[in-house]
């Protein structure tokens, strides 16, 4: 196991049970009457840009990379390693945008419980499954994909007070 990855085992990330049930219980929160705090999307579209996100992750939509060197390194350790909350404004990729390639929102309830779903079988995924490569980070191991899993669904559900 590298530095970086016994590291990671210490952070927040969806493979720890109190760490998801967490996550779980602020989706909880979530209502159509939750406003945002930063950023343009809706709550209902930051279900879907999150399910987008997740599907991208365990290979089941494509999204084009948009990765550099920068972004696949120093842009990666700092997002997954530094304890800071994840900056405002970053632009996600076209296939996970509302608006642009993202699912549009249907009915609430049913995107939140798609959510539901998604990080369940993200987060039980067996440590030798074989995720995506993330269209800004790229290759990424699945200690990394758990933690970035958890700091997503942190930051938008705190762009939404939850």
């Amino acid at each position: 196991m590298s530095g970086i990855e016994s590291r990671l085992r210490m952070k927040k990330k969806l493979a720890n049970a109190a760490d998801m049930q967490e996550i779980l219980e602020r989706l909880n929160a979530i209502c159509a009457d939750s406003q945002r705090r930063w950023g343009r999307m809706t709550v209902a579209e930051m279900i879907c840009h999150l399910n987008d996100a997740f599907r991208v992750a365990m290979s089941e939509k494509s999204a084009r990379p948009v990765s550099n060197v920068f972004s696949r390194s120093v842009m990666k350790w700092v997002a997954l390693n530094m304890p800071m909350k994840w900056p405002h404004g970053v632009q996600t990729v076209e296939e996970c945008a509302a608006g642009k390639g993202g699912t549009p929102p249907a009915a609430l309830e049913k995107d939140l419980d798609e959510l539901r779903e998604h990080l369940k079988r993200f987060s039980s995924a067996p440590r030798d499954f074989t995720f995506a490569e993330h269209a800004i980070f790229g290759r990424m191991s699945s200690e990394q994909w758990l933690r970035w899993g958890y700091l997503h669904a942190d930051h938008h559900l705190r762009q939404f007070g939850a």
